[in-house]
């Protein structure tokens, strides 16, 4: 229930910043589209902890950019994405005296994105370069899973895994909750040319959401994604 609250905020929080910056200013019509790919590096915050490395995966898309006002010298948009994202992670093997194991394990989540950003530059809008922030709420759906563990497999004389805790569950549970909901937010260089726009950013995202049943009688209090992301993105400009 706090989560929601918190992403209600956000989302509203968004909705007004798109509207102030709506009703002052120099007006602006641009409406461009094009493509965006990268690379996530993906992390589960879970309790109890487990501890992994950077989870890589793919990210890639199409982007809508609204470029609608420019007030003083700043220029202010609306970027609405929808890409596939894969996520997860990867553990980082530990027996019970956390010491390094051979063992190896990593959980792979197909996500389809929707980040919706309320964008601010400053530059140059035509052939020249910019600097953007960005921030908004984004949704998840996730629509597939598969996980994939190394030959190599310590156990202990009962027959479970050696980890730390003795947790092991995880390895065989499937996510129970499959829409994901957060806030991510960036900066970003734009090349702004003749044949279009060009884009570097890198973002940070917290999801509000678990991915496994959180309440006292499950094994996990939290299992939330914590993702940074790298990418790049090519627009044109069709109005």
């Amino acid at each position: 229930m706090l989560n929601k609250i918190k992403f209600s905020a956000v989302f509203l929080f968004f909705l007004v910043c798109v509207t102030a910056f709506s009703q002052v200013g120099e007006y602006r019509n641009t409406l461009s589209l094009g493509a965006n790919g990268g690379m996530t590096f993906n992390t589960i915050s879970f309790d109890p902890h487990i501890k992994q490395n950077s989870h890589i995966g793919p990210t890639f898309g199409v982007t809508m950019r609204y470029t609608c006002e420019k007030y003083f010298k700043t220029l202010c948009a609306l970027q609405l994405e929808l890409n596939y994202t894969r996520l997860g992670w990867t553990e980082h093997v530990l027996d019970h005296n956390s010491e390094e194991l051979p063992d190896e394990y990593s959980r792979y989540l197909d996500y389809i994105q929707l980040p919706m950003l309320a964008r601010l530059s400053w530059g140059r809008e035509n052939n020249g370069v910019m600097f953007s922030i960005m921030a908004g709420p984004q949704l998840g759906y996730c629509f597939g899973e598969t996980s994939k563990r190394s030959e190599v497999w310590t156990v202990t004389a009962d027959g479970l895994p050696d980890r730390p805790n003795m947790l092991s569950v995880q390895y065989d549970m499937d996510i129970d909750h499959k829409l994901d909901y957060g806030i991510t937010g960036g900066l970003g260089i734009d090349v702004n040319t003749k044949i279009g726009r060009f884009s570097i950013e890198g973002r940070y995202y917290y999801g509000l959401a678990d991915i496994f049943a959180s309440a006292k009688k499950d094994v996990f209090s939290k299992s939330n994604h914590q993702t940074i992301s790298a990418k790049i993105s090519y627009l044109i400009d069709i109005k």
